[in-house]
């Protein structure tokens, strides 16, 4: 951003945290999608969606056949109500930037909404359990599997694979 200052590092420990912040991949999205694709689901992750008047969106997990977008959401980057606190150092650098975010949030749920998207916000603190069943109730049975209501599996199972017949035996001939 042109014209932004951005303050000094209190300490080099400091800024090398910062660094090691990361954007898409965090710990609570993997162990979440790791979950989903343990369950049957196939997703997307990290996709741009390129909504109408050049809105840009970019979810950390993509159902794009079912037109869902989740976003596991850090608790301080995006001023969790529980979790989420007031900077104390640099307050006029953050505050701004972490309101920024949250406004950011909203446009981009109200974009998706208008572009028939179904969004499911998560906080990074919310047990995985919890998480994988709220996206769960969104999405409904993995494709390719029954649901419930029509006699299938219980989805808290996860897919057992497919037995393939076995693979032809070949002579190997020495000379």
């Amino acid at each position: 951003m042109a014209g932004v200052s951005y303050p000094r590092p209190a300490t080099e420990g400091r800024s090398a945290n910062m660094r090691a912040n990361r954007r898409a991949n965090t710990k609570p999205e993997i162990a979440l999608r790791s979950a989903l694709h343990g369950l049957g689901y196939r997703y997307r992750k990290d996709h741009r969606l390129d909504l109408s008047e050049g809105v840009r969106v970019r979810p950390d997990i993509v159902f794009t056949a079912r037109k869902v977008a989740v976003f596991v959401d850090g608790c301080f980057w995006h001023a969790c109500p529980d979790h989420g606190r007031e900077p104390t150092v640099n307050e006029w650098y953050w505050s701004p930037k972490l309101r920024r975010t949250t406004e950011r949030d909203r446009a981009a749920d109200l974009a998706l909404a208008a572009a028939g998207w179904r969004v499911v916000r998560l906080w990074e603190h919310i047990p995985l359990a919890d998480a994988t069943a709220a996206v769960i109730a969104v999405l409904g049975p993995p494709a390719g599997l029954p649901d419930e209501e029509s006699g299938g599996g219980d989805l808290a199972q996860p897919r057992q694979p497919v037995p393939r017949p076995p693979l032809p035996r070949r002579r190997i001939s020495h000379p």
